[in-house]
């Protein structure tokens, strides 16, 4: 959903529809800040704040379920300045919200800064992607192709 004072995007691929349902009353739809965002905001559906000790994880409501096209999937990723500003970050980073999940989506915050953090109700708390999805068909082979960085894994590119 874009705000109300932003042009919509010319079509072309650029748009799918999401089908999102309201789990509770008065609950924040995500909602994209720039035409350029890629990810859309989720808010924390609080009835109160809650603060998280260091190193305290927390799943946290959204208070909305979707329905993805069949060939869609969502990742809720952190938001950078939770992170700056708090210490705030997601576990389990991407969070992969597949395209059959129909219950609510909810946030695995983890506070990894030394003092405890607050969120409030209607908090910005992550950001939500929406992508196409690609299904891998195995081919087994006896070699694969060999390539000039080869089987060179961790810093074996030799770049800082």
């Amino acid at each position: 959903m874009l705000k109300p004072d932003m042009p919509k995007p010319e079509s072309g691929g650029f748009e799918c529809c999401v089908r999102i349902q309201r789990l509770r009353p008065g609950v924040v739809l995500p909602r994209y800040q720039t035409l350029g965002s890629a990810g859309m905001d989720l808010y924390a559906d609080l009835e109160a704040p809650i603060c998280l000790e260091p190193l305290e994880r927390i799943l946290v409501p959204t208070g909305i379920a979707i329905a993805l096209p069949e060939d869609c999937e969502a990742q809720i990723r952190p938001r950078s300045g939770l992170a700056l500003k708090k210490g705030l970050s997601c576990l389990n980073t991407p969070g992969t919200v597949d395209a059959d999940y129909r219950g609510e989506l909810k946030v695995l915050l983890v506070n990894l800064s030394t003092t405890p953090a607050e969120i409030v109700p209607g908090e910005r708390m992550a950001q939500l992607v929406i992508s196409k999805r690609i299904r891998a068909v195995w081919e087994e082979v006896e070699e694969l192709d060999s390539t000039p960085r080869g089987v060179g894994g961790f810093g074996s590119t030799g770049t800082h």
